[in-house]
């Protein structure tokens, strides 16, 4: 069996190169917290979750306040106590993830499609209003 060295700061240094951008994560001890990619442009924000083995069904989206939330479940096998693991790294059982979106989105015209196990959330953005401009009469 292969000795893993153990360092200690290799955590610490990946907390500190995060992308805090968004509302930040802090993982809990257990927890399963998918990862998500978000983009956007001119029209439009994209939020993109990885739900491999996930049913469309069991995953439920939010958008409330600015937040996104993704949380569902996955089905939990049972482990076969045969079965000599080096490592089970595979998490099943339910998840959930909110950030803080980049901009105003309508949420009410937000779409969500699951394609290849891969989560794609659209979310119009709220027009601005423009301003209006008001001629000044002015009386002789």
């Amino acid at each position: 069996m292969a000795i893993i060295p153990w360092e200690p700061l290799k955590d610490l240094e990946k907390f500190f190169e995060e992308d805090w951008d968004f509302m930040p994560v802090i993982p809990v001890k257990g927890a399963n917290i998918p990862p998500m990619d978000i983009s956007e442009d001119k029209d439009n924000v994209y939020v993109e979750v990885p739900l491999v083995g996930v049913k469309p069904e069991d995953v439920e989206v939010i958008v409330e306040d600015n937040v996104l939330t993704v949380r569902g479940k996955s089905e939990e096998e049972k482990e076969e106590k045969k079965k000599n693991y080096y490592r089970k790294e595979i998490k099943k059982g339910s998840f959930e993830r909110s950030v803080t979106l980049p901009t105003e989105v309508r949420a009410d015209k937000a779409g969500a499609e699951a394609k290849n196990g891969i989560l794609k959330i659209t979310l119009p953005k709220l027009e601005k209003k423009k301003a209006k401009t008001v001629k000044v009469k002015v009386k002789k």
